[in-house]
């Protein structure tokens, strides 16, 4: 046997191992792809029984607003049992929320007032304008708040300054731009003052 012989038969039988080694890359790979789509239905899976959970509970806490109301000019001072004593000619109570401002710990003047049946919210409206403490409640049925939409308030809408197209609000528009900074202009030619001066 020569050796171009010889090195013919290597090169055949490496040819071999390496078919051997796609296979088992081929396998293997084959193997990953299964766990990542078990994996993948298994997510889907978590993510339905989530959104269920969340459409769930949505309407949970619709339940609760369709049954509650909201008490404003609430005396700063008064106790949840004080203002359930208030109502308890409504109905029965599930419980009533005195709203705290987060930051101080102190309350912010309104209450919610949770009742068993939403047929007594009704018969809550009745005490609007009553007399608790010495202050004049205001009593209104609680409204949903519903996850991204706003109601009016807070950013948004076109930007101060009247019309016009300039960045100083064109024509009636007042002031420098909103995004100047603080301390008036900074742009232009400033001198640097007295300084040093040989001359």
């Amino acid at each position: 046997m020569s050796d171009t012989e010889a090195h013919r038969e290597d090169e055949h039988h490496g040819g071999h191992d390496e078919d051997g080694n796609d296979e088992e890359e081929i396998i293997a790979m084959k193997r990953r792809v299964q766990e990542m789509e078990a994996e993948a239905a298994k997510l889907r899976e978590m993510q339905a029984t989530l959104d269920q959970q969340t459409s769930d509970l949505r309407e949970n806490k619709e339940d609760i607003d369709a049954r509650s109301i909201f008490v404003g000019n609430v005396d700063y001072g008064a106790s949840p049992e004080e203002i359930q004593a208030h109502f308890q000619s409504c109905g029965s109570i599930n419980r009533v929320t005195i709203l705290l401002d987060k930051f101080t710990g102190h309350p912010k003047g309104y209450a919610y007032v949770e009742f068993t049946e939403p047929s007594l919210v009704g018969q809550a409206l009745v005490l609007n304008e009553s007399v608790f403490r010495g202050r004049n409640l205001k009593v209104v049925p609680k409204r949903t708040n519903l996850p991204g939409l706003t109601r009016g308030r807070g950013r948004g809408g076109p930007p101060r300054g009247g019309r016009g197209g300039s960045h100083y609000g064109g024509r009636g528009g007042y002031g420098p731009p909103p995004y100047a900074p603080r301390g008036g202009y900074r742009g232009g030619y400033r001198s640097r003052g007295r300084g040093y001066a040989p001359y």
